[in-house]
């Protein structure tokens, strides 16, 4: 790459109160050519730090005056055009050295600790992360966007982010550890979540009642643990997802399939950025594709190996946001007559996960641009509502209408249920596909998540500031 010439003006930081030394120092540190990866990890690396320290000077986020926002949205542009610079021509050795050249499997959450340990200054380090606890989203310096540039360089790579699509496919340790309990007790409760057996089935159930079952922090790994542990259980043919009965006085003692990401819990910063990524490339895409081997190829349909099986949703009251992308990855649908979905993502000012790519499949491109960007709602019992519900329950209906779909998808056995899954994917949405998705999504979803809009759309349509978290 050939030299390049500062196009960040010192004056904006000398306007903010940075001296001269620190100023022209951060400035000619800026690497302006790509060299190798060694020497490019020392001088990238010493630009990222001094960027940080520039960063530490100025007030917290939300004491600052205009000239200090300018000048640390300044630092940041520059910082983050040199992370993409540096990842555009690193991305596989970087990945190389965080992996054993992929001989580990890695989670994200852990890759990106890794990745602050070996490369200084690529991603915020867990001490700065925790430094933000209980401050409310918008006054966050938004570090965990260089998560997202991080993660979209990892899995832009074919060849890296198949690895990592592969590691996030893996049943957790915790499950391998549940799993000799689960098969003997049958039960098992988590929070946010719950799993039992029931004859050939595995009713999964999501429990957040306090807040109409919306995923959060609190309910991830339990959620993610009960899907492992449906796919992993040998006496488990096919599984069930419902949501539990909840609190809130308009629907107190009746189940609700759930009101996606908890909205309180994002206004008062408690969804990490890696919340996203953690769901949805690992338990949702588990719903969708299985559970990887560990010893073979990538789970790709041409021939990785997956254990997966058919799983069936009950949608009681309602689906909206995320659980209601959560219908767009399983393969059969039962809903309650008077129920109904939404994606309100233009509200919450974020990307409904997967749906972009997978509600099109279903309802055509024009509903669904309907739906995700106008928050079009369909109601379940109607031809738009149909498209995604394969069938509709009376009040009262659902545990006989589960009990006869999982009699009728199982009294012959399921097994070619995989291998019609995997028919399905190649032709509508193969790992490929999945992989470069998600590539653009890490990115984006990293600045929607510390956008000024998510915050005003939070305040104005969900009233967040008067909620107690």
């Amino acid at each position: 790459m050939a030299g390049r010439e500062t196009r960040w003006y010192p004056e904006l930081l000398e306007a903010a109160g940075l001296s001269a030394q620190d100023r022209n120092g951060w400035l000619k540190a800026e690497p302006r050519k790509i060299t190798s990866f060694a020497n490019d990890c020392r001088a990238f690396s010493a630009f990222w730090q001094k960027s940080s320290r520039l960063l530490e000077q100025l007030p917290p986020p939300a004491q600052r005056q205009m000239r200090e926002r300018v000048a640390a949205l300044t630092i940041h542009m520059a910082a983050r055009e040199s992370r993409v610079r540096f990842l555009q021509e690193h991305a596989d050795a970087v990945y190389n050295k965080l992996t054993g050249k992929r001989t580990r499997f890695v989670r994200i959450e852990q890759l990106v600790v890794d990745a602050a340990k070996n490369f200084a200054g690529l991603v915020p380090t867990p001490k700065q992360i925790a430094a933000e606890d209980g401050l409310l989203q918008r006054d966050k310096e938004g570090l965990e966007i260089d998560q997202g540039l991080f993660l979209s360089a990892m899995l832009r790579s074919q060849r890296s982010g198949t690895h990592l699509c592969h590691a996030m496919l893996l049943p957790r340790q915790e499950s391998y550890h549940l799993l000799v309990k689960f098969h003997r007790d049958g039960a098992l409760e988590f929070p946010g979540a719950s799993i039992e057996r029931r004859g050939k089935a595995a009713i999964i159930t999501y429990k957040n009642p306090r807040f109409l079952n919306a995923e959060d922090q609190t309910t991830l790994d339990g959620m993610e643990t009960c899907v492992d542990l449906a796919l992993m259980d040998g006496g488990v043919e096919i599984a069930v997802l419902r949501g539990g009965v909840v609190e809130h006085p308009k629907y107190k003692d009746r189940r609700v399939f759930g009101s996606g990401i908890n909205l309180t819990h994002l206004y008062h910063g408690r969804i990490p950025y890696l919340w996203y990524q953690q769901r949805d490339l690992g338990y949702v895409n588990k719903l969708y594709r299985g559970l990887a081997d560990p010893l073979g190829p990538p789970p790709d349909e041409f021939g990785g190996n997956s254990f997966e099986k058919p799983w069936i949703a009950a949608v009681e009251s309602f689906a909206i946001g995320g659980h209601c992308q959560i219908l767009l990855a399983v393969d059969y649908v039962l809903a309650e007559q008077s129920a109904f979905m939404t994606l309100p993502a233009r509200k919450e000012g974020i990307i409904p996960g997967a749906a972009n790519m997978r509600l099109p499949r279903a309802v055509g491109d024009r509903l669904a641009r309907q739906a995700i960007q106008y928050e079009r709602r369909l109601e379940c019992d109607s031809p738009e509502g149909r498209l995604i519900c394969d069938e509709i329950v009376p009040a009262g209906g659902m545990d006989a209408a589960i009990e006869r779909v999982v009699d009728g998808l199982t009294n012959s056995g399921v097994v070619s249920a995989a291998s019609n899954r995997r028919a399905f994917r190649i032709a509508q949405e193969p790992l490929e596909m999945f992989r470069q998705y998600f590539s653009v999504y890490a990115r984006e979803q990293a600045y929607c998540h510390f956008s000024p809009a998510l915050i005003a759309n939070l305040e104005k349509y969900w009233n967040a500031a008067s909620r107690k978290p």
